[in-house]
């Protein structure tokens, strides 16, 4: 990776113009917002990665022209834009079948192919880093990782079988992803209401507090035409019962993590597949961001296929991910477009706090691989969609196949000189955040 050096002021005035680009509006209309998202970055250097694609793919504007392994069609293929190490866990598929896999599509756009598995393997070279490892123990991870990607790529592209290849479900995971499964296995719908909601005068409704936000009227009416508008997206195996649409209540939500800041967002309740109370359902709303990696791709192409962000922030999914979460829609909002989803009571992401010897996380990494290969893999012509034309697994891996050394090394590489640049990063923004140099804060 080459960067221009930049002083620490001068970086420091870099950051503070991609901040103003990627957050400025939403800023000024909640900074308060933004104060909780900025203190959750300045907790560490991977926090701070976290909520910065903005500044990363800042950074690799320079390959927007191009790069290795990159041709006309590995540079036009679905991407997830947020891949790092936290952004894996589980959920209930369209089959009930509990899967570990990539989650968060928030930022999935088409692009090439090398920038998702750029941003994983910085990102283990900040966990690498926070654990006390070596450079050179860094260094295996990532050849680890990309290995693991590069076998399964070329095995999904000369037609492995999908018993060859299967997902990481309860019975084929192992180590900490197994334990993931294992935790999701055992959450029920029960306590998620029971976190969320009370029984009031027969009927299930959101409780007061923990986030939730009442309504007036006048803000109910839009959510719940909005609402309207969600089902129409919905594929027709996800309507099979009418009454599970029945809204029963509705407030607005705040705290939601350092990706959404300032977004406004939704919680409806919904009667559920019977009329049993601990079946209901709890979807979200939530308005769709701009990528950040689309402020650097200029295919209109790509871009006139989304009505808008909430309508690419699924389709990408649904791409993307097999089996997508059935609740899944989109909506309009206020003119802007509007994600929808469940609030899953399933949902476990990948912990890494235990995860510590590097032999394990050497074993982790590899299943990371073998998952972008697979979320890589799912998103071309087998998907359904007509924007990326051509089965991808073919594509990624004719091209890694050209210079299989070369491949591991640019890697390696660049996890090294982003990690350090991230690391020095973080130092400069807590450094601007407590000094009161963010404009609006």
């Amino acid at each position: 990776m080459s960067v221009t050096p930049l002083d620490d002021e001068q970086r420091g005035e870099e950051i503070l113009a991609v901040f103003d680009t990627a957050f400025g509006e939403l800023l000024a209309a909640d900074p308060a917002a933004f104060r909780v998202k900025f203190r959750k970055m300045a907790a560490s250097a991977f926090a701070f990665y976290r909520g910065t694609a903005c500044l990363f793919y800042h950074d690799l504007e320079p390959e927007k022209r191009g790069g290795p392994y990159l041709d006309e069609r590995t540079s036009r293929v679905w991407i997830h834009g947020d891949l790092h190490a936290e952004n894996f866990g589980t959920y209930m598929d369209s089959n009930g079948r509990l899967v570990f896999n990539v989650n968060d599509f928030d930022e999935a756009y088409v692009g090439p192919f090398t920038w998702d598995l750029k941003r994983f393997a910085a990102s283990i070279a900040l966990v690498g880093y926070a654990k006390a490892l070596s450079d050179d123990q860094i260094t295996e991870l990532v050849e680890v990782y990309a290995g693991a990607y590069r076998e399964r790529i070329h095995a999904l592209a000369t037609g492995a079988k999908s018993d060859e290849v299967p997902p990481f479900t309860l019975d084929t995971a192992q180590g900490p992803l197994l334990d993931a499964l294992r935790d999701a296995r055992s959450l029920t719908r029960f306590s998620l209401l029971e976190s969320m909601t009370e029984i009031r005068d027969f009927e299930r409704r959101f409780a007061a507090g923990g986030g939730s936000v009442e309504l007036d009227a006048a803000t109910r009416y839009k959510v719940l035409a909005a609402f309207d508008g969600y089902l129409e997206t919905l594929p027709d195996t996800s309507l099979a019962r009418p009454d599970s649409y029945r809204v029963k209540d509705v407030v607005g939500r705040r705290g939601i993590g350092i990706g959404s800041a300032g977004l406004p967002s939704y919680n409806i309740l919904l009667e559920g597949s019977s009329d049993a109370l601990e079946n209901d359902v709890v979807i979200y709303i939530k308005q769709a961001q701009t990528p950040a990696v689309s402020r650097h791709l200029t295919d209109q192409r790509i871009r006139d296929y989304f009505q808008h962000e909430g309508h690419r922030t699924v389709i990408s999914q649904r791409a993307l991910q097999a089996h997508a979460d059935p609740w899944l829609g989109w909506t309009e909002l206020s003119g802007a477009g509007q994600l929808v989803a469940e609030v899953s009571p399933y949902a476990v992401d990948l912990d890494w706090g235990d995860i510590d010897d590097p032999e394990e996380i050497a074993m982790v990494v590899a299943d990371l691989g073998r998952a972008t290969a697979a979320m890589h893999a799912a998103a071309d012509d087998q998907s359904g969609e007509s924007l990326v034309p051509f089965s991808t697994e073919r594509a990624i891996d004719a091209a890694i196949a050209a210079d299989e050394d070369g491949f591991p090394d640019l890697m390696t590489d660049f996890a090294h000189a982003y990690g350090a640049r991230a690391r020095a990063d973080h130092q400069i923004f807590v450094d601007l955040f407590r000094n009161g140099r963010i404009p609006g804060l």
